[in-house]
Parts: structure tokens; C-alpha cells; sequence
């Protein structure tokens, strides 16, 4: 899409193996250190630190194949960003909880740390793509390079690190990056940031070029809607319904969003996301 000013999809910096979730490499971390409550999304009540009691020896999911039938939606959509083999093979050095239950709960309070920051390694990754990022190249990499590093760092140097003002810092330039990125869209652009638009009509609406940082989109009625170039970082897309929307060139999306929300074969993607299998055929 660079001919659009939008993405540069062949950028050396897509190619981020690193963070994308390698389960077979994880001590099935997301299945036991987070707390769930009983809810529409996660069927069962489990405290932090617990594992899920579907979790086999072999840390596999024993009903992988079947969680949204079972009500356990939720662990369809997560996303670690590859933190979970991050801290299994490199910050522990691939010795498990199991092995080593000494460690488990030091591993356990690193791994959301070392999540987010692999999450910001990715809307960093993805800012270095967009064509109207070039006067921020310099900082964008900077920072990439400061997280990485810090990803890095043993688990007392990561537990004793201020991840929020990090993101403070990295989150100002961020956006940044979106709103030069938006700034071509020449119409009055719409600021949802942060916005309650949870189960609101937006069928067929032009947010080409909208802010949507964190709103809240659960429910909402998106179909047809035009997401060209909306910022969505953060935006919440359970259950949203984006039947026949054009999200092509959206600003910070990421596959867990559309892996939360309903679509069909109608919803227009770029080629880096997979058209999530619960998706309906156009029409039904």
C-alpha cells in the first residue's frame, strides 16, 4: 500500500517472528498466571497463579479445538506477543514453573511485564511501516531498540522496572506517528479517543482517519462502516460487528481485535491479517 502513503508491507521490520506467540516454545503462561473471572468470555472462576484446569502436563490446552463451544472465548482472542516463550526459554533460561515451582511466582508477576513491553515492541514494529512516520524514524527506532533491550533483562532488573512511565513514553510518540499518518485524510477527521460507543450504530459511517484509541466498541454496529487509516490501538472490538467494513490501511490494528469482533467474507483487510474462522459468509 505504499503508493497510498499508508504501509509499507515488504518493510524489513514486519518480519518479527519474535512477537508472534510461539505456544509449543511456553510454559502455558497465559493459562496460569492471569486471574479470570466467571463471565460471558471465560467460563469458569481462576484465581492468579492457578492453572486453568484444562491445562494438560505437556502444557497444552486440553480443548484447544473447542474453547468457544466450551465458553472460553476469551483465550481465543489473547495475544502475548511472544512474551510467553520469551520468559519460558530466555528469562528463565527454559526451566519451567513445573521443574522449578520455586520459581513460579517470580515468573509469573515477570510475565505481564515483559508482555507489555512486547506489545510495544509491535506498535513500534508496525509505526517504522507507515510512510508518514519518516521525520520520527530516528526516535520510533530508538525506542525499539530501548524496549528490546529492556525485554531483555533478568527477572529482578524487569520487576523492578517503571513499565508505565516507559509507556507513557513511548505511547506520546505513537501518537504522533498516527496523527502525522492521519493528517492526509482531508475531511473532518472524528476523535472517539477513549470514547463509550459501546453497542452504538455506526452502520455505513465514514471514520476514515478517526481517532479510536481506546474507545470502547463492544457491540457496536460497524458494518460497512470505512476504517481506512483509523487509529484503533487499545479500541475494544468484542463482538463488534464489522460485516462488510473497510478496515484496509487501520492504523495499530492487531489480529486479537479482529479475532474478538464479528466479521464476514465481505470485511475488507490488508494481507498481513487472517480472516478469523468464526467469521459468517456475507449475509448470514
Amino acid at each position: 500500500m505504499s503508493k497510498n502513503g499508508e504501509h509499507t508491507e515488504s518493510a524489513p521490520e514486519r518480519d518479527r517472528p519474535d512477537l508472534r506467540a510461539d505456544c509449543g516454545s511456553c510454559f502455558a503462561l497465559c493459562c496460569v498466571a492471569p486471574a479470570f473471572s466467571a463471565s460471558a468470555d471465560f467460563a469458569i472462576n481462576k484465581p492468579a497463579g492457578q492453572a486453568c484446569r484444562h491445562l494438560q502436563p505437556d502444557f497444552r490446552c486440553g480443548i484447544h479445538k473447542s474453547l468457544r463451544e466450551n465458553g472460553f472465548r476469551s483465550c481465543t482472542v489473547y495475544d502475548c506477543f511472544g512474551a510467553g516463550q520469551k520468559v519460558s526459554q530466555v528469562t528463565f533460561g527454559g526451566q519451567s514453573w513445573r521443574q522449578a515451582p520455586q520459581t513460579a511466582q517470580q515468573m509469573f508477576e515477570v510475565f505481564p511485564i515483559v508482555r507489555d513491553l512486547h506489545e510495544l515492541c509491535w506498535y513500534l514494529t508496525e509505526a517504522l511501516t507507515l510512510q508518514a512516520a519518516g521525520p520520527l524514524h530516528d526516535e520510533l527506532r530508538l525506542a525499539l531498540r530501548e524496549t528490546n533491550r529492556l525485554t531483555q533483562g533478568s527477572p529482578h532488573a524487569l520487576l523492578g522496572l517503571d513499565v508505565a512511565a516507559h509507556r507513557r513514553d513511548v505511547n506520546a510518540l505513537l501518537l504522533q506517528t498516527s496523527e502525522n499518518a492521519r493528517f492526509e485524510i482531508r475531511h473532518t477527521k472524528t476523535d472517539h479517543r477513549g470514547a463509550d460507543l459501546i453497542g452504538v450504530k455506526l452502520e455505513g459511517a465514514d471514520l476514515r482517519g478517526a481517532s479510536l484509541r481506546g474507545a470502547y466498541l463492544i457491540g457496536a454496529d460497524l458494518r460497512r462502516a470505512d476504517l481506512r487509516m483509523a487509529d484503533l490501538i487499545g479500541a475494544d472490538l468484542r463482538g463488534a460487528n464489522l460485516g462488510g467494513a473497510n478496515l484496509t490501511g487501520s492504523i495499530f490494528l492487531i489480529q486479537s481485535q479482529l479475532d474478538s469482533a464479528k466479521g464476514d467474507d465481505e470485511t475488507r483487510l490488508s494481507p498481513s491479517f487472517v480472516r478469523p474462522r468464526h467469521w459468517s459468509a456475507s449475509g448470514t
